[in-house]
């Protein structure tokens, strides 16, 4: 199996998204809920069928941008609203987009990688945030498969393999995960080096 943009492409073609919940999750609604700058500029890498952008974008955070290289799920976003840029839309391999964002939101995008590229995904990170920018989000905490995605890991493991190019200022359980995912996501803000 080759998790690349056609693998992606089909998935959601043939609307094999078992991971989508159809809305922004709790977490990361009252993440958003609570920043008060309506201009920091948010990049959604891996965005899928983007409901965290949706969420933005209907409450006034106006430099937020999606990126993911399968084009069926941007379609189905930009279906979705109206109030958006078509600059906002990034169709690219994460791994070879440039930019400086303040705050990128992690959500399903890490597990569905490879993960051989976790280590790349966290220089990777750390290259597109802005001095003291932040990576926050959900983290999935179950053994580590070597079938998926979605692969799992530890908070152990994301202390490694973060810690030297972030400030680890929460990793903790998530205390307000929707139902099917109570107990298997940890909340995470980091802070860049």
């Amino acid at each position: 199996m080759k998790l690349n943009s056609n693998y992606w492409e089909g998935r959601y073609l043939n609307n094999e998204i078992a991971w989508n919940v159809g809305k922004i999750t709790t977490p990361l609604k009252e993440y958003i809920d609570q920043i008060k700058n309506k201009s920091t500029k948010i990049l959604i890498p891996g965005c899928g069928n983007g409901y965290e952008f949706e969420y933005l974008i209907n409450n006034d955070f106006t430099n937020s941008f999606v990126l993911d290289y399968a084009k069926t799920p941007l379609e189905n976003l930009k279906n979705r609203i109206s109030n958006y840029s078509e600059n906002q839309f990034i169709t690219s391999d994460f791994f070879e987009h440039y930019g400086q964002y303040d705050l990128i939101i992690e959500q399903t995008f890490f597990c569905a990688l490879e993960p051989k590229l976790r280590a790349e995904y966290v220089k990777k990170m750390h290259s597109l945030l802005s001095p003291k920018g932040k990576l926050i989000g959900l983290l999935f905490q179950f053994p580590l498969t070597e079938s998926g995605p979605p692969f799992g890991g530890s908070k152990e493991e994301y202390i490694g393999l973060f810690s030297e190019y972030f400030e680890i200022q929460t990793l903790e359980t998530a205390y307000n995960s929707i139902k099917p995912r109570q107990g298997n996501e940890l909340f995470f803000i980091f802070t860049k080096k």
